[in-house]
């Protein structure tokens, strides 16, 4: 099996997300890899495109009452509300163990006011180098049944990334798809000074506990995540390539093999994430890597980042 990938040309695995250079185009979705080197049992984490950590606030925060989680047909509905210890417990604790394995980290922020977005990213200046970027997740549902989305206004987001612009990191602005207006807070993102935007968090769902007729979960709704979403995220992905085509995008949504992933690139991704399917399988993600170097050998493609962009005539 392993002799087999080596035949042929070589892939150059390497892609480009803005000004950040990432070793492969796949790397952790924030909320599923942890705080810190929790996949490294299963997987090189310093072979990945980056490591992106789950979403940190600037204080500790409890999230959610349980239940938390709930498998569907085809995927997982969530409501952990984003627990965490905040951003220097993190810094303390968390993150040194990735910079000791020599993995490329995104860290995540996330906030429930400007001021607290602000407050995220003043606590991460002076981080690792290893910490590459910063990714702004604007679009979590979990936190009192979606009324913090700020990814659901042009203004608002823009208000976010300036408060953060403190941070000397290239900002990824996190989007979220349960809007009609993507494109539109998309292009307010750039404008705002993220380096790109990251495509999509989860949907808006529910599920309903029949015998005691309430919501099942603790926090009542939650987000949608693994295959169910994977078309919703390719079309995003291809709307806001196909409105500016020369923005970096990173595609998350459902993917479980190196096809998912191609779809995305195809779609106008430079990158891609890796989440749900981690829970299942925590090697999803260097099993996707060789199967997208596989499918690259097969089709004469010498460097994956030409996949970028492919299904745009």
């Amino acid at each position: 099996m392993l002799r087999s990938r080596r035949l042929g040309s070589p892939v150059d695995l390497s892609v480009q997300v803005g000004s950040v250079a990432l070793r492969s185009p796949i790397m952790t979705a924030s909320g599923t890899a942890g705080h810190g080197d929790e996949l490294g049992a299963y997987m090189d984490l310093s072979a990945l495109g980056a490591v992106v950590v789950k979403s940190l606030s600037p204080e500790p925060w409890e999230g959610n009452p349980a239940p938390r989680v709930h498998e569907t047909p085809a995927g997982m509905l969530n409501s952990v509300g984003l627990q965490g210890r905040g951003v220097e417990f993190w810094r303390t604790h968390e993150l040194p163990p990735l910079v000791d394995i020599g993995a490329t980290v995104v860290a995540s922020i996330w906030g429930r006011s400007v001021e607290e977005y602000a407050a995220a990213a003043e606590a991460l200046v002076g981080v690792s180098d290893q910490v590459v970027a910063v990714e702004v997740n604007l679009s979590c549902p979990n936190l009192g049944g979606g009324s913090h989305l700020f990814a659901h206004d042009p203004k608002a987001t823009a208000d976010v990334l300036a408060a953060c612009s403190v941070l000397d990191r290239p900002l990824w602005a996190k989007l979220s798809p349960n809007t009609d207006r993507l494109v539109e807070i998309a292009r307010a993102a750039r404008d705002a000074g993220a380096e790109a935007v990251t495509l999509i968090n989860t949907l808006l769902g529910m599920i309903i506990d029949i015998e005691h007729r309430r919501p099942l979960l603790g926090g009542g709704g939650g987000g949608l995540s693994g295959p169910a979403i994977h078309p919703v995220a390719v079309r995003a992905v291809h709307s806001v390539h196909s409105d500016m085509p020369d923005f970096p995008i990173v595609g998350v949504g459902g993917v479980s093999a190196a096809e998912h992933a191609i779809e995305l690139m195809m779609a106008g991704a430079s990158a891609v994430q890796i989440g749900t399917a981690s829970f299942a399988n925590p090697r999803t993600a260097p099993e996707v890597v060789a199967g997208m170097e596989s499918w690259c050998r097969r089709h004469g493609v010498r460097r994956v980042s030409e996949l970028t962009g492919g299904a745009h005539g």
